[in-house]
């Protein structure tokens, strides 16, 4: 029976593209350096920043990487979050199924989550959210998601993932947990939806809820 429904962030709880292009390109133009390709955001946009800064900055070898770190963690985050829109129908699904499942993240993000969070006011809908900082290898490695599954004493059967990308489809796969595919027919997933009202009908909530109210 399902107890746990852990949420990647970017693509699934907003839509963040446009905010991480406009990140990424910032920190490249401020050290002289032509913008992203098409590629280059596609990786950024779903992997960690860590590695997205050593990805954009690989043929820059005249750049030092460790500045660029510097800079990054200086930089005011804010303006940026104007360009994040919240997917319409997340809080109402929030409120669905608070009640009856835990509520975790599971996210490539780093210091930026907190902001995030606080400036949409999710903070108090999530039992508990890991990011790449709190891991020793961020996502697809197992080790966000074995930090829920511990907290929380729960099996990969009883638990459920939403994600959007490769990168959240091996972070399931890793420890056996079933993936909900976000507005990607593309990606192999157990369930596909285009919307979070979706979800809330899917077999394994529609059981999960019926078995609650007996």
């Amino acid at each position: 029976m399902l107890k746990l429904v852990v949420f990647d962030c970017d693509g699934v709880m907003f839509s963040s593209l446009e905010t991480n292009r406009l990140y990424y390109n910032h920190l490249l133009e401020n050290f002289q350096c032509p913008q992203m390709t098409q590629s280059e955001l596609e990786y950024v946009h779903i992997h960690n920043v860590a590695n997205s800064m050593r990805h954009i900055f690989r043929n820059h070898v005249h750049i030092d990487i460790e500045k660029v770190t510097s800079y990054c963690q200086a930089l005011d985050y804010k303006p940026f979050l104007e360009h994040m829109i919240m997917e319409p129908d997340l809080p109402d699904f929030l409120r669905h199924i608070k009640p009856i499942y835990h509520t975790a993240i599971s996210t490539n993000r780093t210091n930026t989550m907190d902001i995030v969070l606080d400036t949409f006011q999710l903070r108090s809908w999530f039992d508990m959210v890991v990011t790449a900082s709190d891991v020793d290898r961020p996502k697809p490695a197992p080790d966000g998601l074995l930090m829920i599954l511990d907290r929380f004493q729960v099996q990969p059967d009883e638990v459920i993932y939403i994600g959007d990308s490769t990168v959240d489809r091996d972070h399931c796969a890793s420890v056996g947990i079933d993936l909900i595919a976000f507005k990607n027919d593309n990606l192999e997933a157990k369930y596909h939806v285009d919307s979070f009202t979706a979800i809330a009908s899917l077999p394994p909530f529609h059981a999960a809820a019926n078995k609650k109210h007996d």
